[in-house]
Parts: structure tokens; sequence; C-alpha cells
């Protein structure tokens, strides 16, 4: 199997492990393991809970996905007996020192601190008193538990204290590293990572580094001590001096100290050197090289990087080139098997991969990536896409990071690609664009990609499962009625798509977050200015969609003056179809809510709805929304009408006509999740003409929409209801001919899809 078919693996089609669906769940119902403490208000484990470390481990890494780690959570590992911990891995947590005391109490073999900006110098100390079985140890940005007293480290001989450790990884931007003192006591080291620290003043020359197999200096300054110091470290296999700045990166004659370097490191297998000067100008050139002790040996050979001749006939297995002056990854004579740089997709790939923890190179390796997806056809769009998705969710608090990959993954998404997006990959992009999203609310740039990306998918199916999030992120895109821009357009029309299809949970969340205010507010705004956009028909639709059988919000409609705009609206665009029909939808709700329709009981709100009856707007929409909103009404009874004009006789004969009048096969823009309320007004038996309306509904929506309708007919009760509605002489003979036609096409749809063969065909033996 190819690397990218690999990279869309069938195994992103597969549901969930039932572990990882029993630990998400946990972490979300933290009371099935834990309870307070009485005493100190703090979470503990339950007595009967013991767990083991593979579950501490991929609890924390689980919690991290959806929360920051805080003490309250650390101290549940306080308990040496009941917890384990291996590995204490922390990112962008809230955790201190004496959480993390909780933590390191455990001796584990390795500890990761990234972004743990509440840590001071004592969690240092913890970690010393604890580093008995330490083999990795590495502080990442933000992670200020390294003093830059350096008297306090000479005084005692050391800075980490962990005679066994193997990985030290240090990155802080402008740290001044006091090696002598730092490695004094760390014999075993084979790996060391001080990016971004500050050489100067330091003496490099430590003989103790026998055993240094990898060093990363990356963004390290260079000076003639160091590179003399690294040309010592004779077993070393992997070697970094690239540079994040490339004006930083100019050596004095490269191609001697690219030569010096190579020649005095002979088990080197990789090498970057991306952002420097290092490996020359690029002029061709042809070198002899000697291939044994005698001078006859030599041949010629063509290298264009000159510092690598001598590595022609054995190339290194990794070169790193990005950003190298004089645009080195683009030559040909190259001696090394894998190469970073953005001459190509696959340089700029690997450069993403090697170079995911250095925020400022991985911004620009995610710049080239996202032009190739914009100008060209891309050979590994799977790689591309879970290289995006990683740098994304290790970088969240990264604007441009943000940025550049929700806009690549809107091109991956779009592309002819994402029908092998798998379920969990397409959860991965929908949680990373929100978390981009949400981390980023105030940027237009960030919010206009992750919105037009969303539209990619199919909303609302798509993102049920992250769905308050979505709401709440989009609600706060169309919070601005100043930002009349892109981001308001697009994120209207969103949440216009989340309210459609969904339960009444979802609408109920929709409506107790703000979505009506938010609508009418936008409405207010359009009303102020007389425009008459998408934006306003859209705020319409949403409400249209959020009131569904949801009484909650109909009321919310009606207590923040949607009837004040309504008629404003009604009055100032009079001509508007789409806007018309989406209000009238709107009202049709309302009027299904009985204790809602007392306070349409209004003479001009009646008057509006009376002439409504003769619209021809948008087709029968428009008429027949405003027949149903008087049927309902008039469905109270006669006590119930409390206003003499229009009345109410009258009212019912134009329903009636209004009825007589429409295409039994007009197609509907309308959609039904119930019946319920057209089915109770077949029960309306004191006023016929509430029946009319609901039986021609459900004859149209029937013979137009059978394969929709018909079960749903059927399942909620309508087909007895019909049929007693036949022998009832209080209905007239137009009702029960409306009813005879819903009943036949139930009955013609139900035979059509069982196994009964229709009449005249013999059954096959």
């Amino acid at each position: 199997m190819s690397t990218e078919q690999k990279a869309f693996s069938v195994q992103d089609c597969f549901p969930e492990s039932l572990f990882d669906i029993c630990m998400d769940f946990v972490v979300v119902n933290l009371n099935t393991i834990t309870t307070l403490d009485p005493t100190t208000r703090c979470l503990r484990l339950k007595d009967d809970v013991i767990l083991p470390a593979e579950i501490c481990e991929r609890f924390i890494s689980a919690y991290q996905r959806k929360y920051r780690i805080n003490d309250n959570i650390a101290n549940l590992f306080s308990d040496k007996y009941r917890t384990r911990l291996d590995r204490v891995r922390l990112r962008n947590s809230r955790i201190t020192d004496s959480g993390l005391h909780s933590m390191v109490i455990h001796r584990p073999y390795e500890v990761e601190l990234v972004q743990c900006e509440h840590l001071s110098h004592a969690s240092l100390e913890h970690i010393n008193n604890n580093s008995h079985n330490l083999i990795s140890l590495k502080f990442g940005p933000v992670t200020h538990v390294l003093s830059q007293d350096e008297v306090i480290y000479r005084e005692r001989g050391y800075i980490i204290n962990a005679p066994k450790l193997r990985r030290l990884i240090i990155h802080r931007r402008g740290l001044a590293i006091f090696p002598l003192l730092l490695l004094k006591p760390l014999k075993n080291l084979t790996y060391l990572d001080l990016s971004e620290c500050t050489s100067a003043g330091t003496i490099w020359a430590l003989n103790a580094l026998h055993n240094l197999r990898a060093l990363i200096l990356h963004s390290v300054h260079w000076n003639k001590d160091l590179i003399e110091w690294i040309s010592t470290l004779h077993t070393l296999r992997h070697l970094d001096i690239s540079q994040s700045n490339d004006r930083h990166g100019k050596y004095f004659n490269p191609n001697e100290v690219l030569t010096k370097l190579v020649t005095n490191l002979p088990e080197l297998e990789s090498l970057d050197i991306s952002g420097t000067n290092l490996a020359g100008t690029g002029a061709a050139a042809v070198s002899t090289l000697s291939q044994g002790t005698s001078d006859c040996m030599e041949m010629e050979v063509r290298c264009d990087i000159p510092g690598l001749v001598s590595r022609v006939n054995r190339p290194l297995e990794f070169l790193g080139l990005y950003a190298t002056h004089h645009g080195a990854c683009k030559r040909h004579d190259i001696p090394a098997k894998i190469i970073t740089g953005d001459a190509n997709e696959e340089q700029i790939l690997t450069a993403a991969c090697a170079y995911m923890e250095r925020p400022a190179l991985l911004t620009r390796v995610l710049n080239d990536l996202y032009y190739l997806f914009r100008y060209e056809n891309n050979a590994y769009v799977g790689r591309a896409l879970r290289v995006v998705l990683d740098a994304m969710d290790q970088h969240v608090s990264e604007k441009h990071i943000q940025i550049s990959g929700s806009a690549t993954l809107f091109y991956i998404v779009k592309g002819k690609e994402r029908d092998r997006i798998g379920v969990k990959l397409k959860k991965r992009i929908i949680t990373a664009l929100l978390d981009g999203m949400e981390a980023h609310l105030g940027d237009d740039t960030m919010m206009r990609n992750g919105c037009l990306t969303l539209c990619q998918l199919k909303i609302p199916n798509d993102v049920l499962f992250e769905y308050e999030r979505v709401v709440q992120i989009l609600l706060n895109g169309v919070a601005d009625v100043n930002q009349e821009g892109f981001v308001q357009r697009i994120a209207i029309y969103l949440l216009n798509s989340l309210a459609c299809q969904v339960d009444g949970k979802q609408k109920r969340f929709l409506g107790n977050h703000g979505a009506i205010g938010k609508m009418l507010t936008l409405i207010s705004d359009r009303l102020e200015r007389r425009v008459c956009d998408d934006v306003l028909e859209v705020a319409w639709s949403t409400m249209w969609n959020v009131t569904d059988e949801t009484p909650q919000n109909c009321q919310r409609f009606l207590e923040n003056r949607g009837m004040e705009y309504f008629l404003a609206c009604l009055k100032i665009f009079p001509e508007k179809e789409e806007l018309l029909r989406n209000m009238m939808g709107l009202l049709g709700n309302v009027a299904e809510v009985a204790d809602l329709r007392p306070q349409l009981m209004n003479k001009l709100f009646l008057s509006v709805f009376y002439e409504l009856l003769d619209s021809c707007s948008d087709g029968i929409e428009v008429s027949y929304n405003a027949a149903g909103v008087l049927a309902h009404m008039a469905s109270d009874g006669p006590e119930a009408w409390t206003v003499d004009e229009p009345a109410r006789h009258q009212v019912l004969q134009r329903v009636a006509a209004a009825v007589d009048r429409w295409d039994m096969y007009a197609e509907r823009n309308i959609n039904y999740r119930s019946f319920e309320p057209i089915l109770g007004l077949l029960h309306a038996h004191h006023t016929p003409q509430c029946q009319h309306w609901a039986a021609w509904a459900l004859a149209n929506l029937t013979t137009v929409y059978p394969d929709k309708y018909c079960n749903l007919v059927e399942s909620e009760g309508g087909v007895r209801l019909l049929n007693t509605l036949l022998t009832d002489p209080r209905a007239y003979q137009k009702i029960k001919h409306l009813a005879q036609i819903v009943i036949q096409n139930c009955a013609k749809y139900a035979a059509s899809n069982s196994n009964t063969p229709p009449p005249g065909v013999t059954p096959d033996n």
C-alpha cells in the first residue's frame, strides 16, 4: 500500500474504540470516578477506584484534548498507591507547582511541560527530587521553571540532577544556558536540544558529553567557539544548527565551516542548516574526491553544496535546507536522501513534519503548502491533511498557523479527495477548525476561513458532535451589527443551516444562547438603514427554523418585539417575496402554540394576515402560511375570537376560498418534522375550515413528496383520524375528498414499499 493510501486509512471509517469512548465519557462526567472532598472542596478519586499507568496517562491525554489541566485534576494522582504515572506530558495547562508535585512524586520516566505558564522555579526542584527514573525531560515554550540567576546554580554545582537522563529538551527564547553546570551530572545524555537559547558568553568545550548522539541548536546564534566545540563531538549522528531568521544564519567562510563540521563528524546521518548560508552560493563545481590512500585513487564528483563534497558517495539520510540562502533546496546534485525545502510538495511536507514544534518556521512552511493547494494539483493530499491537523492541534494560540492551516483545510475538504476523508478524520478537521476559531474569535481572516471550510461539510449532520460549540462561535460572528462583512453573512448562513433539521433540544440551545435576540438586532439594523439584503432574509429564515415546534423560542420572538419588526419589514419591503415567505413561516410556528395565540389576537395583526390570504407572492407559500395562522387561531373556537374586525366568519370564508385556489401539485419550499400541529386541526369539528386547510396540506405533501411524508402521516395516527373524518357529518365534502386523497396516497406508498406483489403478478417460487 502506498504512503498516500495509508494517509487515508480505512481505519478512519471505523467507529472509535470502546476504550476511547469510555475515556471521553469519563472526562466529561468526572463524577464517574471522582467525588468532592467535603473538607478541601477539591476532587478526589472514589474509594473503590484504582487506576494503572495506561489509564492514568490516557485520561490526561483525553482531558487535555477538551480542557486545560489544573491542580484539581492533577491532585487526583496524589495517591501513589491507587494511581500510577510513568509519563507526565502536559501542554497548555493551568497547573501550578503544587499540582505538578502531585504528579512527579510517581518518579516518572518522562516529563514534558509545554506552555505551562503557572509553573515556577519550585517545579524544577520537585522534578530534581523525584528524578531517580527520569530518562527524558522537556521544558517547552512559556514554561519558566529555569531561573536566569546563574549564582544559584553555581553554588550547588548543577541545574538538573537526573543521573539517568538521556534526553533533554529546553525551548525558551532568550534563556541563557550555562552548559558546564547544566550538564555536569548528565553523563548519560545522548540527545540535547537547546533551541532558541542564548549562547553568548558561554564556554562550550564540554568533554563529558562523549555519549551525545543528537544536538539541536536551532536559532542559537553561532560563534567560533560554538563551531569548534561541535567539531569535537565525534559521536554525533544528528546535528541541527538551523535558524528561523535567515539574517542570523550568515557565517563567514560558510563553505569552510560546513566542511570542517562534516569532516569532523564521521557518524553524521542527519544535518539541518535551514535558514543559513552554509550551503554556499549554488555555483556548480567539479571537485576532486580522494578514493583511497594512494594519490592515484581520485575521481571527479559533482556536488552543488561545496561543504558536503566528502559525503557524495555516502549521502546523508536527512538534510534540512528550508529557507537556505541562494535557494539550496532547488539544486540538483545534493548528497542527501531526504531534504526539507520549498522546491516541491515532498520537501514542503517533510519540512512541516520536521519543524512541527517551531512556530516561526512552521508558519512559513504552511504558507508554502497553502499556495500549493491553491494553485496546483497535489499528489499527497492525505499526508498534507494530517500535517495541517497536527500543526493546528499543537499551536492553537499561534494565529498565523491557524490561518494558514484553515485555508489549506478549505482546499482539501472541497477537493477531489473529499470522499476519502473518513469519519474520524472529518471529526479531527472540525475540532481543529473550532479550536482555532474559538482561540481567535476577533480575527476576521480566521473566522472567514473556518466558516468557509464548514460550508463544505454536511450541515448539520457532520457537526452534531460539536453542535453547541459551533453555535456559540457562530453567534459571536453575527453579534456585531457594525461588522457588516463576509464573516457575518456566512456565519448567519451556517446558523440557519444548523437550525434546520435538528431536534427540539438543539433548537432550544440556540434560543437559550440568544439566537432570537441576535437575529432581531440584525433586522433592526437593516430597518434603520432601509436595506433589504441576504442577511435580513436569512435572519428571518433562521428564526423560522429556530421556532419550529419550539414554544420557548416562539415566546422569545414575541417578547423581543418580533411583531413590530414583522410589520415594519412588511411596510418598508412589501415586494420582497422571500422575505415575506420567511416571516409568514415563522408566524405559522408562533400560531401553533396555543398559549401564545392570544398575543396575536390583535386587529392590526389579523388584518394583515387576512389581506395576505390573497397574496400570490412566492407561489402559494405566503397565502398558505397566512391561512395556517388564521386556521390555528380560529381553532380555539368562537369565544376566543375577541376582535370585531375582521369578523371571524369573513376570515373563515376567505380561508376556504384560498385553499380552493391552490394547486394540489405545487412543489413546496417547506420542511415538516412532525404533523402534530396540522393533525390537531382535524379535531376542530366546530370550525370545518380549519379541517379544510389541514386536509389540503396533508394531501399536497403526500401527493408531491410521498417518500418523505406518507410514513410520517401513518406513524402519527393521521390515517386513522382521516378515516374518522370520512364518516363525520360535520365535515363538508371538499374536506372528505382531500382526506380520501391522503388515505389513498399512504396506501399506495405502503404497497409499493412492501414485499407483497401488485395485483396480477405471481410471485416467484
